[in-house]
Formats: C-alpha cells, structure tokens, sequence
C-alpha cells in the first residue's frame, strides 16, 4: 500500500478524524486519558485510533514518566496536510472536542498531565426513598 494511500485510509475514520483536529487545533502533545476525555470514548476505541493514525505516519509519541504522549508528526508532506485539514475538519461535534480538550489541558501541572482518567460521576436521582427494612 502506498504512503498517500495509508494516510488518506486512517483519515476515513470520524474518530480519528476528530483526533487529528484536536492534535491541529491545540497544537499539544496529549495523552490518551487527555483525548478521552475530550471525546468521551473509551479507552480502547482511542488507543486504536492512535495506533492507526501512528501507522500511518501521521503522529509520533514519547514516553514521560508513567505517561505517553503523542503529538502531529511535523514532516514536510503531513504540515501540508495538517494546513489544509485545520480549515476543513469544524462542525459542532469537533468544536464541542475542542472545547472540552482545552479545559482538560487547563488541568495541567507544567504542561503534564497528573489526573489521569476522570471517572464519570453518575447523575443523583431526585425523590428517591430509601426503605427502612
């Protein structure tokens, strides 16, 4: 398979799509907890997504402590690219992305990630009774 042809495959993926726009848009290097956050997808669905867009030549990553990080893999073809993706890939979804990768990474100790995964909080139902037995 081709180079061009392997990346524009890994771009035919709305998940990795809206990855690569969060990578374009922030310009971060973001970790996975970071990205699920951001995209409230589990953690498999994103390590899957990285894997392909990695293989594709698209992002590159690097070990920090506990943490790996990935980021755009700046060569000349993919900034191409990347120029070309930051002014096509916004609808609301991504915007939404945007948004909540953005107060993710305010979350951040010197630029590093130290939460790790947030666990959803589920939703206290009103008027609900405990039974005395």
């Amino acid at each position: 398979m081709t180079e061009l042809t392997k990346i524009f495959k890994a771009l035919s993926d709305e998940t990795r799509l809206r990855i690569i726009n969060l990578f374009i848009k922030s310009q971060e290097k973001i970790c996975v907890c970071e990205l699920m956050d951001a995209l409230q997808l589990p953690q498999y669905t994103i390590s899957k997504a990285l894997s392909i867009l990695r293989s594709a030549g698209l992002l590159i990553f690097e070990k920090d402590g506990l943490w790996t990080y990935y980021k755009l893999n700046p060569t000349k073809n993919n900034i191409l690219l990347f120029d070309f993706l930051r002014d096509f890939l916004s609808n609301d979804l991504m915007k939404e992305d945007e948004k909540r990768l953005m107060q993710r990474l305010n979350l951040r100790e010197n630029n590093r990630c130290v939460i790790g995964i947030i666990p959803e909080t589920k939703p206290v139902k009103k008027n609900s009774k405990k039974v005395k037995r």
